[in-house]
Formats: C-alpha cells, structure tokens, sequence
C-alpha cells in the first residue's frame, strides 16, 4: 500500500469535517459510529481520483481497505464500498473471504447493503452455492446479504434461487432479515409482479406481515 495515500484520504476528510453534522449523522445510526461530518455527495468526490486510479490500474489496493476499514470513523467504511463497487468487474470468487472479513465487521445495515451487490455480482458460477451457505448463517447480516444479493438483477433473476433463500428465513424475528424479504421481492415485482404476487400467495401464512407489506408495495 501507498502509506501517503489513505495520510491523503485522511487529511481531505479532516479538512471537510464538521463536528454538528457528525454529531447528527452518529445519532442517525444509533451512535455505533462516529463520523465525520460528510455528506454523500461531497464525500465521494474526495476520493473519485483514488477509484478511478485503482480501476485504470486493475489492482485493488487491500492494504489500503484494510487500513481504511480498520478506521472508527464511517466515511472510512463507505470509502471500501464505493472503492469495490467501482472496481466490481476486477473482483473474483477468491476475493471472498476478503470481502466477508469487511462484512463481519462494523456491521450495520448501510454498508451491508452495499456488500450484497459487491458479492452478489462477482460473475463466478459458485456464487449461486456461497449464497445459499450464506442464507444459513447464525450472523443475521449475513443472512440479509443472501436474500437480497440479487436486487436490480431484473429479467435475470435466479427466481429458484430467490425462492430458496426466502424460504430459508421464514419465521425469523429479526426485522432486517423480514425487511430484506420484503425488499428483495419488491425489487423483483417491478420485473415480474405475477411471480411476486403467486409467491406471496403460496407463502402468505409464512411471510411475516412486514415482509407482505413491502413486497406488495408495487402490486397494489
């Protein structure tokens, strides 16, 4: 890694910082961050230079995610996300356990969906059966990494494998696994909204009543 580089990433956050905002922003995520003070836009502008860098280059720098991602501050974290989803087409199947050490960690819902498209979308035909190991998880993250790993995938969809997954999480009480099955049908009933509605229908009595309401979002 490029010492000077993530000193650089550093010190543009630092000098864009603002103490109220990250204050605001902390109490957004139920104070398990701490932030900068950074909002979306203005903060992927200071790093475009450093991801366009890398995907000219076709090296992703892991040391500097690493270090990034080690980081108590949040942008850091969204800073690996957007880093690997602009370098999405140089990521492989042995990329993985990499990818999921960052998952594992500083869990909370706004980088693990951004981690359910980065796995999602490593074209590699074993992801199907990483998916499927995933939606058995005790990690409940991980478990929503799988259920919702293909969203925006539209007439390409692996509706077997969607059904599968779902149908492995029937009866959780966990509200982001229950959220994410709603989700991810909702996404795919813009596709395919007979499917959506058949497969509610045959599983009305298993879906809990927040995984009906959001899937059916579009269907009413």
């Amino acid at each position: 890694m490029n010492e000077h580089l993530f000193t650089l990433l550093e010190k543009r956050f630092e000098n864009v910082s603002d103490a109220d905002k990250a204050k605001q922003m902390s109490a957004y995520m139920r104070n398990l961050f701490s932030f900068y003070g950074i909002k979306t836009p203005e903060r992927r502008l200071i790093y475009k230079d450093i991801i366009k860098e890398a995907k000219k280059s076709k090296i992703i720098d892991w040391q500097l995610l690493d270090k990034a991602w080690q980081s108590p501050k949040r942008e850091m974290h969204y800073f690996v996300c957007d880093y690997l989803k602009g370098c999405q087409k140089l990521l492989i199947y042995e990329d993985i356990p990499h990818l999921l050490s960052f998952a594992k960690t500083n869990q909370w819902w706004d980088t693990i969906d951004h981690f359910d498209r980065i796995l999602g979308r490593i074209n590699d035909p074993r992801i199907k059966e990483f998916m499927i190991d995933l939606s058995h998880s005790d990690d409940f993250w991980l478990r929503r990494i799988a259920i919702d790993h293909q969203l925006g995938a539209k007439d390409k969809t692996d509706t077997e494998l969607l059904a599968l997954i779902i149908c492995q999480n029937f009866g959780s009480q966990e509200f982001f696994i229950n959220k994410a099955i709603g989700w991810s049908l909702r996404d795919y009933s813009k596709t395919n909204p007979e499917w959506v509605r058949n497969f509610i229908k045959e599983h009305k009595s298993q879906l809990a009543p927040l995984s009906i309401r959001e899937a059916s979002k579009y269907l009413n």
